[in-house]
This record gives C-alpha cells, sequence and structure tokens, in this order.
C-alpha cells in the first residue's frame, strides 16, 4: 500500500537527519568540526591523534548515519511515480551522492589515523611527506568527493523534487520552497572549496553550516510530512 510507503519514507527521512545531526554535533564539540577542515595539516593530525579511538567510532558512525535518506529517497521515488523520469534521474544523482559523501568521510576512519599516528611518531623525520600525503588524500576524498559532488548530486535531487512538489501541489508547497532555499543556500557554500584551489574566490563562509542544517531539518519537515499524509490518504494516492 502506498500509505505504508509514505510512512516508511517518512520515518527513514527523519530518522537519517537524526543520525546525522548527532555525531555532527559531538565533532563539533570534540574535534572542532568543521572549521578544523581548512586548519594547518600539523594542527589537524595532531588533534586527531590525541582523539584517539572515540573520534575515530565517532567519524564512523557519521559516515554511515546517512544511509537510512538513501532508502527513503528510493521509497519516495516509488511515492511519486516511476513515469516521471527527472524524479528518477534525480534519484540516481541522489543515490550517487550519498556514496561519494559515504566514501569521502570514510577516509577520517580508515586513512587519517595511519597518517596522524606516522606523523606523532616520526617528529623528527618524514613530517613533511605525511603532511602531502594527507593534503592529497584530504583535497581529494574529502573536497572533490565529500563535499564537492556528494553535495552537488545531493542539491541536484532536492530541487527536482522540490520543483515537483511545488507543481504537483500534493505536498504543502512550504515544503517545496523550503527545501529550494535551504539547498540554494548549501550551494553557495561551495565558494570555500574552490577558494582551495583559487586563494582570491570569494567565500561565503556561512553558507555551508547554515545551508546544510537548513536542508537536514527540510528532510525532518518533508518526513513529518509524508507520515501525516499516510494517514489521510487512500490507498493508491500518489505524490504526483
Amino acid at each position: 500500500m502506498k500509505t505504508n510507503l509514505h510512512r516508511q519514507a517518512g520515518l527513514l527521512f527523519i530518522l537519517g537527519s537524526i543520525l546525522l545531526f548527532i555525531p555532527y554535533i559531538t565533532l563539533i564539540f570534540i574535534f572542532d568540526y568543521p572549521d578544523i577542515l581548512r586548519m594547518p595539516v600539523d594542527h589537524i593530525l595532531t588533534k586527531f591523534h590525541d582523539g584517539g579511538t572515540s573520534l575515530i567510532l565517532v567519524w564512523w558512525v557519521f559516515s554511515l548515519a546517512g544511509l537510512p535518506l538513501l532508502w527513503a529517497v528510493v521509497f519516495l521515488s516509488k511515492i511519486i511515480g516511476e513515469e516521471y523520469q527527472n524524479v528518477r534521474v534525480a534519484t540516481t544523482f541522489m543515490i550517487i551522492g550519498g556514496i561519494t559523501q559515504i566514501v569521502g568521510l570514510l577516509r577520517w576512519v580508515f586513512v587519517v589515523p595511519v597518517l596522524s599516528n606516522y606523523y606523532a611518531d616520526h617528529p623528527d623525520t618524514s613530517q613533511v611527506t605525511v603532511s602531502i600525503i594527507f593534503q592529497v588524500v584530504h583535497q581529494y576524498g574529502g573536497v572533490i568527493l565529500g563535499e564537492h559532488l556528494g553535495q552537488i548530486f545531493s542539491i541536484i535531487w532536492t530541487l527536482i523534487v522540490c520543483h515537483h512538489f511545488i507543481k504537483s501541489k500534493t505536498i504543502h508547497p512550504f515544503i517545496g520552497w523550503f527545501g529550494i532555499i535551504s539547498s540554494l543556500i548549501y550551494l553557495l557554500g561551495q565558494t570555500e572549496l574552490f577558494a582551495t584551489v583559487i586563494p582570491t574566490f570569494p567565500v561565503i563562509g556561512w553558507a555551508a553550516p547554515i545551508g546544510s542544517t537548513l536542508w537536514l531539518l527540510w528532510m525532518i519537515t518533508l518526513g513529518v510530512s509524508l507520515i501525516r499524509k499516510s494517514k489521510y490518504s487512500q490507498p493508491g494516492t500518489r505524490i504526483s
């Protein structure tokens, strides 16, 4: 039944968003995240090494916490209807974006610990080499995969789905516009990424944290709306 699918998708959107919030807030307090991402390499590696096993586990949880959202996205595509090709394509983008973000985040679990330990154990030798390796991994795994491709693909999905909501009028227009505005703010955060290779590139520093937070709040709002719709919709109702 479609109503049951509404409820499942809604619960997964809420669960995935909350699961992301918990390690995100934890990393703010114990690792100065996300500001630490643009700090000097020696500071990052030293602070990461000091964090020990607990910090690695928090990063592992953060990496995988968004998995329920991928299921929710697939369920939402089924609810909307297979005949809407733009939504199907957007769903593919979102899944790819989610996977690239997971891959990017997992560098903190399986790569950075090795580098930080070696950096701490060899204070007089090879630190320059380790710093260069870290910068390459950080730029590729973090900036390219996680922050650029992962976020861009997620934003594309959000804009297309929200446009569909507004056009179909089966979800309250507020949710559609909330998602579009959140995504556009989130998109402005990409300026910080270009500044890592073009130092003179203008940076909108507040856009990434505010945009990502609003985006997660939007998904919670969407989840609540889908659950409410499951209570009042007749079997077979679609978001079309």
